[in-house]
């Protein structure tokens, strides 16, 4: 049975050791009074090492690396500073491996923190808003330390979080944390509607966070019989349910349900999600294993990309030394799309960055997220490449025809010099 404390009384000292690994419920499932906590007492558990999903909260600084080691997957969000600080050591990992790292031992956990339901008439709790990889840090962890907030809803999983499966619990009426869609405008709209052409009536949705998911889900209202299994949604989704959209009646598997591994909203998605039988939250097993997604039919993925080369190589992770973006479950769900019956993957990205330079190019400045032998559709907002079973020199035609049109005799020039005439 959990031992319950006041979060006044919480001396983490007694639970963390020096030198431990810590794993906690990233984005909005971080519970925040326990890592404010954390940082505040590092100095009882020098050289412990945190492990990070993503991070959208202000909780960790760089100096925290007085007493603590940062470890992650992600530049996303808060994590950016920590890493251009050198505070924190990107992991390149799939998020379908997390879990293997964790079980294995390559990602140190021996510390759990959670934030959780208030428990159900069972005395179990539900994961709430985060429900990834966090079975198989409870597994490997000596020790589960669990907020407990009246603010989080129950929803729905495969299995729930029983009383005796947590060393220590610290409840709070704290709200999670919330992550607003991102804003979009015609720029986005223009690369939106081009994919949503790609997105037929019965279709699986899989599609991460930014401007441009959110402009394809505004023009999906039309839609019948859209499915969703994802590693992530947001408020959008509510949307799309309440408007018939999405019934997740034709998806393969898991039919009149909802899949996702964690819910990145506001108020509003979490109040729709709680006690929702029509959403479930899923481990990244279920979320992103190939075996799973080759069972989804009509599986449409859409993923970003911070610059694709002329050949099709995507990388989504750095520019140069600057590393900003993250693996992800990008090639996870890529290679899903792939194996899917009727599936397709898209990768969608602005033709030009902030300062005008083109981000389809003809070397890439950062490393190769996803092998070209993997891309299927590319989206600008000047049209749609179709490169699956297309050679190098067709590859080069099809992607500098959606460029930038100011940077497409560059372009072709620069490709010349390695390919020859396209």
């Amino acid at each position: 049975m959990a031992r319950t404390l006041d979060l006044g009384a919480l001396d983490l000292g007694e639970w963390v050791r020096p030198g431990d690994g810590i794993v906690f419920g990233q984005g909005t499932g971080e519970p925040l009074s326990l890592t404010e906590r954390l940082v505040e007492q590092r100095q009882h558990y020098s050289g412990a090492t945190v492990f990070f999903g993503t991070c959208f909260s202000h909780t960790f600084q760089a100096g925290h690396t007085d007493h603590l080691r940062f470890r992650g997957i992600s530049g996303i969000g808060t994590m950016r500073r920590l890493v251009t600080a050198g505070a924190l050591d990107p992991i390149p990992a799939h998020v379908s491996a997390v879990a293997g790292l964790i079980a294995s031992g390559a990602v140190a956990c021996d510390v759990v923190m959670l934030l959780v339901s208030p428990a159900n008439e069972h005395g179990e709790h539900s994961f709430g808003l985060v429900n990834d990889y966090l079975r198989s840090a409870i597994a490997r962890a000596r020790v589960v330390i669990a907020e407990v907030s009246s603010q989080v809803p129950w929803t729905p999983c495969d299995r729930p979080l029983k009383a005796d499966e947590i060393t220590v619990a610290v409840f709070t009426d704290r709200a999670p944390l919330e992550l607003p869609a991102a804003p979009f405008g015609e720029l986005e709209r223009s690369i939106a509607r081009h994919i949503a052409e790609l997105i037929p009536d019965r279709a699986t949705l899989q599609m991460g966070i930014g401007g441009v998911p959110e402009a394809i889900v505004a023009l999906l209202s039309d839609r019948r019989g859209l499915g969703v299994h994802s590693g992530m949604v947001g408020d959008s989704l509510v949307e799309l349910m309440e408007s018939g959209a999405v019934t997740n009646a034709h998806k393969g598997l898991d039919e009149g349900v909802t899949i996702t591994g964690v819910l990145f909203g506001t108020p509003r998605l979490y109040r729709f999600a709680h006690r929702n039988t029509a959403i479930r939250l899923c481990p990244t097993r279920h979320t992103h294993h190939a075996a799973t997604l080759a069972r989804v039919r009509r599986l449409v993925a859409v993923n970003s990309a911070l610059e694709i080369d002329l050949t099709g190589q995507v990388n989504a992770e750095a520019i140069g030394a600057d590393y900003i973006g993250a693996v992800g479950g990008q090639v996870d769900f890529v290679r899903g799309a792939a194996l899917s019956e009727g599936g397709v993957s898209i990768m969608a990205l602005t033709a030009t960055g902030k300062r005008g330079d083109s981000k389809l190019v003809a070397r890439l400045s950062g490393p190769v997220t996803t092998a070209r032998s993997d891309v299927d559709v590319v989206a600008t907002e000047f049209g749609v490449a179709h490169l699956r079973g297309l050679g190098l020199r067709q590859r080069v035609r099809a992607l500098a025809a959606i460029a930038a049109p100011q940077h497409r005799e560059r372009l072709l020039a620069e490709a010349r010099q390695v390919w020859g005439e396209p």
